[in-house]
């Protein structure tokens, strides 16, 4: 399977709800970094998975989507608690959404099998997300 991997970075606010998160309960701020890997089973024509440069103008309109927001305030989010693993999953459905719509390159939309993304929360704690796209 070949892979492509482009990545950035995005900070938030958010709080959660429940004992088991401790002083994160209380509102604070989260710089993540991120990484979305593309893979497909054969290149195209051109030795490409998808558009590198669509990948990561993608990347950048989803995660503009939360940079610089409290996610406690966001109608999506009510009621819920961002943890890094349920970003990483709302990451992963709004690029497939756009991959699906041909927003990486002509063609790649069938083309294109899977999709992972990598939430890095610190240096030393991260999660990811990982399904088909077709």
């Amino acid at each position: 399977m070949y892979s492509l991997a482009v990545s950035d970075h995005f900070m938030i606010a958010h709080s959660f709800r429940g004992e088991v998160f401790g002083p994160a309960q209380q509102l604070h701020g989260a710089t993540y970094n991120v990484e979305i890997d593309f893979r497909r089973p054969t290149l195209d024509q051109h030795g490409l998975v998808c558009d590198i440069g669509l990948a990561l103008q993608v990347l950048r309109e989803v995660l503009g989507e939360f940079n610089y927001k409290n996610l406690d305030e966001l109608p999506q989010f009510k009621g819920r608690n961002t943890t890094t693993e349920l970003l990483a999953g709302e990451i992963f459905a709004r690029v497939k959404a756009r991959v699906a719509e041909g927003a990486v390159g002509p063609g790649t939309a069938g083309e294109l099998a899977s999709l992972r993304v990598v939430l890095r929360e610190s240096p030393v704690a991260w999660a990811s997300f990982e399904g088909a796209l077709r």
